[in-house]
């Protein structure tokens, strides 16, 4: 059994579509008034029947007041990480340190480079990714002396001066289901942000995928327990009794539900979270006497 002990998240998948735009904001405006802690956004910059994902989060965090937005994930191949950085600072101080960082590496690369972006293999794509982090958080570091200095084989950045800085500490949660990228994860990451659909053998892929990250985390001199683990659930037919148990056996503590639906949202807030959280807690009270 695995509990990393973080505090429970609940969150929604909204879908971005062009079709009917004011549907994404009003989503996220119920989640806020509900009490949800999260609303996330695909993230597909090719897909024309979406809307851009930076410019609706952005949108959406001025019409809401408590709620958290991310993208779910980010497609770093067309959000160069130096831009990346800053706009996700600028979106952190305006929403009052609303934002977190949902990065994956970009699996569609013929569309990535209809679009102008580069032409990437799935190897490369890590690479690049794990050259991106340490430019976003450097720049992210106002503290730190001297302007930043990366020259990497994907990304160069030389002599970029830091800021602004975030109104809160940014988790980067990455989109990750390889073993390279769970080591990654482990390494740079605050957060692993998968979908369960896409698992290869649902929660029975968790153990093994679980320890790939906390192997990458105490390679890099990590605690396992500073990555945060959330999963995607593309349907909310979830008991409160299955989510508390991946929280206390499998250490998953935020738990994002897609659907596109108000009365689920409110739902979630209302009846779920509250008996899921009773759960996890009273297991780790038990658990300490």
């Amino acid at each position: 059994m695995t509990d990393y002990g973080h505090d429970l998240l609940f969150g929604t998948f909204v879908t971005p579509t062009a079709q009917n735009p004011r549907q994404a904001v009003d989503l996220a405006v119920t989640a806020d008034r509900a009490g949800i802690d999260l609303v996330t956004f695909q993230d597909h910059p090719y897909q024309p029947s979406f809307l851009d994902t930076w410019t609706l989060m952005s949108y959406a965090a001025a019409r809401t007041e408590r709620v958290r937005f991310t993208g779910n994930v980010l497609n770093l191949p067309l959000r160069p990480p130096a831009q990346l950085a800053r706009a996700a600072a600028s979106l952190d101080i305006l929403s009052g340190g609303r934002f977190e960082l949902g990065i994956g590496a970009g699996g569609f690369y013929e569309p990535i480079a209809a679009m102008g972006g580069p032409q990437l293999t799935a190897g490369k794509a890590i690479e690049a990714l794990t050259e991106a982090i340490p430019i976003i958080r450097d720049l992210w570091d106002t503290d730190a002396r001297g302007r930043v200095q990366h020259e990497g084989t994907h990304y160069t950045v030389v002599g970029a001066k830091r800021g602004p800085k975030p109104a809160h500490d940014i988790g980067i949660w990455i989109g990750a289901y390889k073993p390279k990228m769970l080591a990654l994860t482990g390494a740079q990451g605050d957060g692993w942000l998968p979908s369960m659909d896409y698992l290869p053998d649902g929660p029975a892929s968790l153990p093994d995928m679980n320890a790939r990250i906390d192997d990458g985390a105490e390679s890099a001199g990590r605690s396992p327990a500073a990555v945060r683990r959330l999963m995607n659930f593309m349907r909310a037919d979830k008991s409160p009794e299955y989510l508390a148990d991946l929280a206390l056996t499998h250490g998953i503590s935020g738990f994002i539900f897609g659907g596109d639906d108000h009365a689920m949202t409110e739902r979630l807030a209302a009846e779920v979270a509250p008996e899921v959280r009773d759960l996890v807690k009273r297991e780790r009270g038990a658990g300490r006497d």
